[in-house]
């Protein structure tokens, strides 16, 4: 018998990088969904001061969990 993934968008938010900022979204998203499978970037920004330095890494991603029927 074949597996139902879900999709959904998650964002991270780091001080330090794109690779943290990941791992922090797939963190909190791992604290209230089981079973998750794959993590796509979809996008990488960044939020800048008001004196232009580089403030917040943030990184989009499609996060994949296994579906559980009811």
């Amino acid at each position: 018998m074949g597996s139902v993934y879900r999709v959904i968008d998650v964002v991270g938010t780091s001080e330090k990088s794109w690779e943290d900022a990941a791992r922090e979204a797939v963190k909190a998203a791992g604290a209230s969904l089981r079973d998750l499978r794959v993590a796509e970037v979809e996008k990488l920004d960044v939020t800048i001061s008001d004196d232009g330095e580089l403030e917040l890494f943030r990184t989009r991603l499609q996060l994949s969990f296994k579906y559980e029927k009811d």
